[in-house]
């Protein structure tokens, strides 16, 4: 595994000639804080000059990994922010850490934090969890919560194939979940939706609760009614009880990416729920259009 990050004071030698320096397992780039960046860069000349560079660094960057056998990358906050740089590199095959697949193990977590934090009434929430793909992790997630909530939603197209997980469902907890379609009325008052696999063209031929909270795993959805006032979740902070030394700066990194990048994403659902109970994962903060609560 490989940790990207920005150099504390590039040389200007090693900005001319976008030198990536590797030191262990971390690939250090010449690259300034975006901030000071945009300041000096009042042209278009200059940012075009800036997304050359970004290219190149990140061609540098596929260079060095491709000599060895891991894939897994983790990226630093400041060089989350080159975009140029950061979407190049999501164009060679690498396992680039971004929280998003931790962000779906952790929706039982994240569903308390917006409860508490709405002040609402757990036993009468109402989950719905819309999804069309079924895979193994999804089925147990979907267990998991019909655990924890009287009142357990699916809304697919595939309402057949999904019948026969209520079957399970109500075998394997004694929950009734109710499977459904209607675009009309499935989310008409729903105030709390999970999207697992819902594309934005879809998720839109929907009635929406006006004030729904959304936990959006895609991290690419936009409700386009325009009487929606509600929340879109696409990110999240998190906090570990019990301390893990990585053995790197961690200030530099999110602490959600760093987790994640723990995992085998392979493992069993119930070893990934085992560990993230056994190390007190606790959500801090959760991030909507320009939203943070």
């Amino acid at each position: 595994m490989y940790y990207i990050c920005e150099s504390d004071k590039p040389k200007l030698w090693q900005e001319l000639f976008n030198i990536v320096r590797l030191e262990g397992n971390k690939i250090i780039l010449p690259i300034c804080n975006v901030e000071k960046r945009n300041k000096k860069n009042n042209n278009e000349k200059k940012e075009m000059k800036e997304k050359q560079m970004e290219l190149k660094l990140a061609q540098k960057t596929n260079k060095i990994i491709n000599q060895t056998n891991s894939r897994k990358v983790v990226i630093s906050k400041e060089i989350q922010k080159h975009r140029t740089y950061l979407n190049q590199l999501y164009t060679y095959d690498l396992d680039i850490i971004d929280g998003k697949w931790l962000f779906f193990m952790l929706i039982p977590e994240i569903l308390e934090y917006v409860i508490k934090k709405q002040k609402i009434v757990k036993e009468q929430s109402n989950i719905h969890i819309l999804v069309n793909q079924l895979n193994e992790n999804i089925v147990k997630q979907i267990k998991e919560l019909s655990r924890k909530y009287k009142n357990v939603y699916i809304v697919t197209k595939h309402i057949e194939k999904f019948k026969k997980i209520e079957e399970e469902i109500l075998e394997d907890t004694g929950t009734v979940i109710t499977v459904m379609n209607n675009k009309k009325k499935s989310l008409a008052k729903s105030k709390i939706i999970v999207n697992i696999d819902f594309p934005q063209e879809l998720i839109n031929q929907y009635v929406i609760c006006e004030d729904a909270i959304i936990l959006d795993c895609l991290d690419s959805l936009k409700i386009t009614k325009k009487r929606f006032n509600g929340i879109i979740i696409h990110d999240y902070d998190i906090f570990l009880k019990n301390n893990i030394e990585y053995g790197i700066t961690q200030d530099l990194y999110y602490q959600k990416d760093l987790y994640e990048a723990e995992f085998y994403k392979k493992q069993p659902y119930e070893q990934i729920r085992e560990k993230i109970k056994k190390d007190g994962i606790q959500i801090v903060k959760l991030y909507g259009l320009n939203q943070i609560f």
